[in-house]
């Protein structure tokens, strides 16, 4: 992970499983809004376990990547069986995609074999301990990220937090949307920022003034020369994160407007077309009633007036 590819690729894959959360929220609350309850995870129409399938796929690409294809020797170990001091850094990562790849494997079975409730309530909880595993080991990082890094990483510490208590309260109230929304959000971003801080700490064009990569056992990092140049490189990664914090709030917000209408208003409007049609109906049937019986009462009166005349005469 301590790379542009490292970054970029885990990104993709938030980003991916965030954005088919949040439409799928989104048009689920759209459709049933008084029913509506969350899901840890949504199936597809052709293939029911694709999003967690996904998972399982990136959790042991990111393992493989880490531990066997990246080290030189193809393996983490040093020869007496240790672990060398710049390996931590991918033990740390593989088990970020170990404790990912172990909620998508229960997923699919708790969804076998589990009830529907215990079955909601332990997925959501293996998801939440997913994310304090990401947030636990990217606080207590062995790179002790002096620089730039670490501002990126701080940074997506604070979204991960929101990742991880939105989970939590998922469990607890299912049906809450503003949960789930915040929650499909927040992982979405994720992704966005894992992108951006590869692209930002691994090009040189872009490395702020007064900093440049250093290749420290291994890892490139980016080293500024002094703490004027330090604090302002941390200072445009704020600002960035501000950006994008904005951009981001408009995006999901139309997001949730655009599915609203395609997918509410159409439901409604039919809703209120029938019921209009019904009425009608209904009217027209009392209206017939009504002029019927009036003929009725009509043609009593002309026959007891004929007859009276004949009496008459």
């Amino acid at each position: 992970m301590g790379s542009m590819v490292g970054h970029v690729l885990p990104g993709l894959g938030f980003i991916v499983i965030g954005l088919w959360h949040l439409f799928n929220n989104i048009k689920l609350h759209a459709r049933c809004p008084i029913s509506y309850t969350s899901s840890p995870w949504f199936p597809t129409s052709r293939f029911k376990y694709l999003e967690l399938f996904f998972i399982i796929g990136g959790s042991c690409a990111s393992i493989s990547a880490e531990l066997f294809i990246g080290p030189d020797r193809h393996q983490p170990f040093d020869p007496d069986g240790t672990i060398p001091s710049n390996h931590l850094r991918n033990f740390e990562h593989s088990a970020i995609s170990m404790t990912l790849l172990v909620y998508a494997v229960f997923a699919i079975v708790l969804d076998r074999i589990g009830t529907k409730a215990p079955q909601y309530g332990l997925t959501m909880l293996l998801g939440s301990i997913a994310f304090a595993q990401e947030l636990l080991l990217f606080h207590l990082h062995s790179s002790d990220h002096r620089g730039p890094e670490g501002q990126y990483h701080l940074l997506l510490q604070i979204v991960t937090t929101v990742s991880l208590v939105t989970t939590l309260m998922g469990i607890g109230l299912p049906k809450s949307f503003l949960v789930s929304f915040v929650r499909s959000a927040s992982i979405l971003l994720q992704g966005i920022w894992f992108i951006i801080t590869g692209f930002m700490l691994w090009t040189p064009a872009v490395i702020p003034k007064g900093c440049f990569i250093n290749d420290e056992d291994g890892h490139k990092e980016v080293m500024c020369t002094g703490d004027e140049a330090n604090h302002r490189a941390k200072s445009l990664t704020n600002i960035l994160f501000s950006w994008l914090l904005i951009a981001f709030t408009i995006f999901t917000v139309c997001f949730y407007l655009v599915l609203v209408k395609a997918y509410g208003e159409k439901v409604k409007y039919v809703t209120l077309k029938r019921e209009e049609e019904d009425e009608d109906q209904d009217f027209d049937d009392v209206e017939s009633q009504k002029k019927s019986e009036q003929l009725d009462m009509n043609s009593r009166i002309s026959l007891i007036q004929m007859g009276k005349t004949l009496f008459t005469n």
